[in-house]
């Protein structure tokens, strides 16, 4: 049986794709086979030797140490796409936030709530909250992933103009975008076009910081900036800054800090982008196949720090995560005599994967020792 730790409320549908008479789960197994995690913070977790999957039911994956799963041979998986409509359509409600005070005029309303004469204040003090209208103006994207394209493309449905950028824009993303869509050459068109900006990248040393002093400054005045992604994307300090001025019109993050709140023309929202069942859902699902995948057939797919690979399986199989060049590797391997009906090796960045098909499980410790293998087993 094997043992899979959930370290926040899953959805009991995705869990329940686990097969019941090989998998158990709970937010209280011990030395686990695989962990599931939302938002839970690993960083500073000790995992257990045990552990073969982490799967992320989301798309960002900076709450858990990459690095250090993959030296100890630990496949790291998330689920992009699955909660990428959730996301969209919330993203699709800041623009509406930026640009209308709705959520100023909403606070002011309920001030007002006791009074006789509420229906002449309404009138009278309606004014305060004017807005500009979004069709006819620029949105900037910047990440064109899964939620990217389909904020562009909704926005666009609206009467926007969209520029986008991605400097790993994937063919396919490129494929699905609107075909009135601009994609920018550089980072600083799109803070020079836009009336408006969101941020759809992932969090890492070269995005950190990508809304900050330098880039606000080349701006429009008045821009608005919309961040569902990442809190760190966008500099705290500059971004109030910036609002405080009347560089940015508005700030709307699904990421805020207690320093945003009370700055007018800064909107904070608790972290909803996600927060739908049909979001986590399948973000579970996906979670859960993922993992039961990988160990029971040794397949990867939307893993993070392991190159992909999948094969059909019949009969017994061995794997391993290797450290070098895979396919140097697996030719070592095949000169120790092992019974090898079907092999195969991917490699991304400096690891590597291979699988061995109809090895014996006796097999198992000459792979284990092979230079280079950082963990294999044997799947029967």
């Amino acid at each position: 049986m094997y043992k899979v730790l959930t370290l926040n409320k899953i959805s009991p549908v995705g869990l329940s794709h686990f097969d019941s008479a090989k998998y158990s789960y709970s937010d209280s197994e011990k030395n686990p086979d695989a962990v599931i995690v939302r938002s839970a913070s690993m960083l500073d977790m000790e995992i257990p030797s045990s552990v073969l999957a982490i799967a992320r039911a989301g798309a960002g994956y900076n709450n858990i140490p990459v690095e250090k799963c993959t030296v100890n041979g630990i496949c790291v998986f998330n689920t992009p796409g699955a909660n990428a409509n959730a996301v969209k359509e919330l993203t699709i409600c800041g623009l509406l936030l930026a640009s209308r005070k709705i959520a100023a005029g909403i606070k002011w309303a309920e001030t007002i709530k006791d009074e006789d004469d509420f229906s002449k204040k309404v009138e009278k003090g309606k004014s305060r909250f004017v807005g500009p209208e979004i069709k006819g103006k620029t949105l900037g994207v910047i990440g064109l992933g899964a939620i990217g394209v389909l904020v562009a493309n909704a926005a666009a449905s609206l009467g926007m103009n969209i520029v986008g950028y991605d400097p790993y824009l994937s063919e396919k993303s490129k494929n699905s975008l609107v075909d009135s869509a601009e994609i920018a050459d550089n980072l600083d068109d799109v803070f020079k076009k836009s009336d408006y900006i969101t941020i759809h990248s992932p969090l890492n040393d070269s995005t950190k910081n990508t809304v900050c002093a330098k880039t606000l400054a080349l701006a429009k005045d008045g821009v608005r900036i919309l961040n569902f992604a990442r809190g760190g994307l966008v500099n705290t300090s500059d971004i109030i800054s910036a609002v405080k001025s009347g560089k940015a019109a508005a700030y709307v993050t699904d990421f805020g800090t207690g320093e945003m709140i009370g700055v007018d023309g800064i909107t904070v929202l608790p972290h909803l982008g996600a927060s739908t069942p049909e979001s986590e859902e399948n973000c579970a699902v996906m979670a859960v196949n993922q993992i039961s995948d990988y160990i029971d057939n040794g397949n990867i797919v939307n893993s993070v720090n392991l190159p992909k690979i999948s094969k059909a399986r019949n009969g017994s199989r061995i794997t391993a995560i290797v450290e070098g060049d895979a396919e140097s590797v697996l030719n070592v391997i095949g000169d120790l005599g092992i019974n090898i009906s079907d092999a195969a090796a991917a490699q991304r960045n400096d690891f590597g994967y291979i699988i061995i098909d109809s090895a014996d499980e006796s097999d198992l410790d000459k792979v284990s020792k092979t230079d280079g293998v950082v963990k294999a087993r044997f799947i029967g």
